[in-house]
């Protein structure tokens, strides 16, 4: 993992529009021209018949398209290890894991008391909260009922795979996670839910998370297909009604949007500094770090089904590669509500999970076989480092793995 005051530097530039990413590239798209022709922003173009979402493995660009998948996969397998180890095993030039650091609030760590350490995670769990409600649901429901129906699909997370509803549901799990102090929906001992157990904030929390997750699971499938439906507005209501409970949250245009008088944020600081400690050292063994190490672990088994797949392409390959791409996913969303550290310093959020997908610099990297565009590196200004973070991570392999929710076939010939 890369080290450097100048690298930080880049990294605090991204992070400040990591879950703003969504929004920007979409509306670079639309600048462009989204009428999804192979032509980019600044190139004049091969092929303006071709759309890009409507391209499909052939047996002519097969050999481009495995490789494609093949860097990849071996670059999400090399982030989530990258994440596990900087939490568990090292993190920078301290020699200590992250997660130590953390749970000592160590200033290395960026936090200097457990008070501080323990709002930092309601933070998160309220910043997933809003953003599944008002940008993974909500963003596509506003350009629906405006009328923009190719632009609310496109802007819909993980639509190649028809994962997008499973996807959300996952982010509200991560909150609960986060909240009970465990994996398994029980509540741990030294939990935030425990030291508030029968406590007014403590009972809306978990009613709320509960039917943020139901309202996505009441969402038709596949999603994108139901943008536009009552369901999906219910959804996005049931996380506005969680994230208020959370804490308020600042958006990266400077908009505050606001907590219940009553939230878990403050509440938080009621609790005894001592447990409060136990708490945090909870989240992080119990929690943060066996997420991490499902991940580091699933990815490895991804890598190891699309390299099993490019060995012997068969249909069969093919949906053991995709079984696998949403086992890996899994983990990736049951994380997002603890988006701080190594995380967000290092860029793995758009490294790993850019959203909308830039298909037209797909298909041009495809067509040039330029696999060195998806490395970015200390030094790289903030337009190199965007473009590789785009056309790299889950949704990338998503698009060469799936096509309307089912796994891509072998082409004859191939």
């Amino acid at each position: 993992m890369w080290v450097g005051l100048l690298r930080n530097k880049i990294i605090n530039q991204i992070k400040n529009y990591t879950n703003m990413k969504k929004i920007v590239l979409f509306v670079s798209l639309l600048v462009c021209g989204l009428a999804f022709t192979l032509s980019s922003c600044s190139d004049e173009k091969k092929d303006p018949d071709v759309n890009p979402a409507d391209v499909d493995l052939t047996a002519k660009n097969a050999s481009a398209w495995y490789n494609y998948m093949k860097n990849v996969v071996a670059l999400l397998n090399e982030d989530s290890k990258s994440l596990y180890e900087a939490w568990a095993v090292s993190y920078n030039a301290t020699g200590k894991p992250y997660g130590e650091l953390f749970k000592k609030h160590d200033s290395a760590s960026g936090y200097t008391s457990v008070q501080s350490c323990a709002q930092e995670v309601v933070e998160k769990c309220a910043e997933i909260a809003n953003e599944v409600g008002t940008a993974k649901i909500g963003d596509p429901y506003d350009k629906w009922v405006k009328g923009d129906q190719n632009a609310a699909l496109y802007a819909v997370e993980s639509w190649y795979s028809w994962h997008s509803r499973d996807d959300y549901t996952n982010n509200i799990y991560s909150i609960q996670n986060a909240y009970f102090g465990s994996l398994d929906g029980t509540i741990a001992e030294h939990s935030f839910a425990k030291a508030l157990e029968g406590k007014d904030i403590d009972v809306k929390v978990r009613a709320a998370i509960t039917a943020a997750a139901k309202a996505i699971q009441d969402i038709t499938q596949p999603f994108r297909n139901h943008i536009g439906s009552a369901e999906s507005k219910s959804a996005m209501e049931a996380c506005a009604t969680l994230q208020a409970l959370l804490s308020e949250v600042e958006t990266e245009d400077g908009e505050h949007i606001s907590a219940d008088d009553v939230n878990l944020r403050d509440a938080v600081l009621n609790i005894d500094e001592a447990e409060l400690q136990n708490i945090i050292d909870n989240y992080v063994d119990n929690v943060v770090v066996p997420t991490y190490k499902n991940l580091k672990e699933k990815n490895e088994l991804l890598l190891a089904a699309v390299n099993s797949l490019l060995n012997a392409p068969t249909n069969s390959a093919f949906k053991s590669a995709c079984d696998a791409w949403l086992v890996a996913r899994e983990p990736w969303e049951k994380s997002e509500a603890f988006l701080f550290g190594p995380v967000d310093e290092f860029g793995l959020d758009p490294n790993m999970d850019s959203w909308p997908l830039d298909q037209n610099a797909i298909m041009q990297i495809m067509n040039s076989q330029s696999w060195n565009d998806l490395i970015w590196k200390e030094g790289d200004d903030d337009s190199k480092v965007e473009s590789a973070q785009n056309v790299r991570g889950f949704h990338t392999l998503e698009f060469l793995l799936f096509k309307d929710g089912q796994a891509r076939t072998v082409p004859a010939g191939n």
